[in-house]
């Protein structure tokens, strides 16, 4: 796992995902809002400018919205019908698992991914609730922590939380280091867009684990981080492997039919997940870390529907 960015490093993260959400966002026109008064159009009834219907006057109605043009046509009060504005609703999880923060590029495209998802509910006007995930630990973020990069200090919270303190580790590794991220723990809000931002490198089926996202008319999205050497292997010849969540150590041959078969095994991990996503209606797209995050984003997000041009 990669060093936590320092203050310059955030500042550049914080600087691309403000570029990146200058011209495109989450995709919170796809979705009919319900709830508190804000800026977007709602599925019910309001006080906002844009006409929608009308409908006769019943008792207790506001008679601030009665159509007195009509009631001297017909001599019926006839009520006009506005749209609702509503804000929208943002519940948005960081898997914090060690394989999201492997190589330096893939930190970087992790917490862009995550800071773009933050300036998008700003520039929407959206509710946003944040958390962070490993394993069966759910930790919430705070809007201060996030605004002055303290985000760091979560992160090593979790670290220390999920760190296994036995000499003998090998024998007893943690269950919540070794398990995959229990998003059914995460408190979300009924009708809320959840984002969920995870490279989903761990065992299990996809839609046991992603259910939670099109629970309680919720509406899913998951961003998946990647970089090249995980989607491609390069190595030959005997090679030593640490594996990331519980540094256990191995030496292990590689050869081309070693190569051929973790080709085929990956490829076969992210179709269950497309597929799993498809039959929930969550929108899927996986994000590659070896370019700019905006030109990333215009390649792999918005032609998913993951993503959307400002207009």
């Amino acid at each position: 796992m990669q060093p936590w960015p320092d203050n310059d490093r955030w500042r550049e993260v914080r600087a691309s995902a403000r570029k990146a959400a200058s011209h495109l966002r989450l995709p919170f026109h796809r979705q009919t809002w319900r709830g508190t008064v804000g800026n977007w159009m709602g599925a019910g009834t309001g006080s906002s400018i844009d006409f929608q219907d009308h409908r006769p006057y019943l008792p207790g109605d506001d008679p601030r919205y009665i159509d007195w043009q009509a009631y001297a046509r017909t001599g019926n009060y006839i009520m006009k019908l506005y749209r609702e504005e509503v804000s929208p609703r943002l519940d948005l999880v960081l898997d914090a698992s060690a394989s999201m923060f492997l190589s330096p590029e893939k930190q970087t495209r992790s917490l862009e991914l995550f800071y773009f998802c933050v300036e998008s509910a700003a520039r929407a006007a959206a509710s946003l609730r944040t958390f962070l995930i490993r394993g069966e630990t759910v930790q919430i973020v705070t809007t201060d922590a996030i605004q002055s990069g303290a985000i760091t200090a979560n992160f090593q919270s979790l670290e220390n939380t999920n760190t296994q303190t036995s000499n003998d580790w090998k024998k007893s590794v943690t269950r919540t280091l070794l398990s995959a991220p229990s998003f059914a723990k995460v408190p979300f809000r009924p009708g809320s867009m959840r984002v969920c931002i995870s490279d989903l490198l761990f065992p299990g089926e996809p839609e046991a684990m992603i259910a939670p996202l099109a629970a309680a008319r919720g509406r899913g999205l998951v961003l998946a981080p990647y970089d090249a050497s995980e989607a491609k292997l390069e190595w030959d010849g005997n090679v030593e492997f640490v594996e990331c969540e519980t540094f256990a150590q191995r030496i292990q041959r590689v050869d081309i039919g070693l190569r051929e078969r973790y080709d085929v095994a990956y490829k076969r991990h992210f179709d269950l997940w497309r597929d799993a996503t498809r039959r929930y209606g969550i929108t899927f797209a996986r994000v590659p870390a070896e370019s700019d995050l905006i030109v990333a984003l215009r390649a792999h997000a918005l032609p998913e529907g993951a993503a959307e041009v400002w207009t």
